[in-house]
């Protein structure tokens, strides 16, 4: 019997944190409103705060080898509106000979 007293009173105290966050009140007026002792409150609220289980959200990265090269890929937006992807892995020779074909044009 007394551990669903010790549910319904850590309950109660919840929804009055939640109530309070959710206010924007100052601590002393929320308490006076609601008839609770100050002291109470900031224990409950200690109390509450340190025994909430710490929360994971699951990241899927889907494939982590593109994912990598797309985070690594460079593209460049010419004057001309046109788009260069330059994949990672891309050797310094191939883009040298890129870029000057591009600058001779421009």
């Amino acid at each position: 019997m007394r551990a669903s007293g010790a549910v319904s009173t850590r309950q109660k105290w919840a929804d009055l944190v939640r109530q309070h966050e959710q206010s924007g009140a100052a601590v002393k007026d929320f308490c006076r409103e609601r008839r609770v002792s100050e002291p109470s409150f900031y224990s409950w609220r200690k109390r509450l705060s340190t025994s909430e289980p710490v929360r994971f959200a699951l990241v899927d990265p889907g494939n982590p080898v593109a994912n990598v090269r797309a985070a690594s890929s460079l593209e460049l937006i010419l004057v001309s509106g046109d788009r260069l992807r330059i994949p990672a892995g891309t050797d310094a020779t191939t883009l040298r000979t890129v870029l000057n074909v591009l600058r001779e044009r421009a």
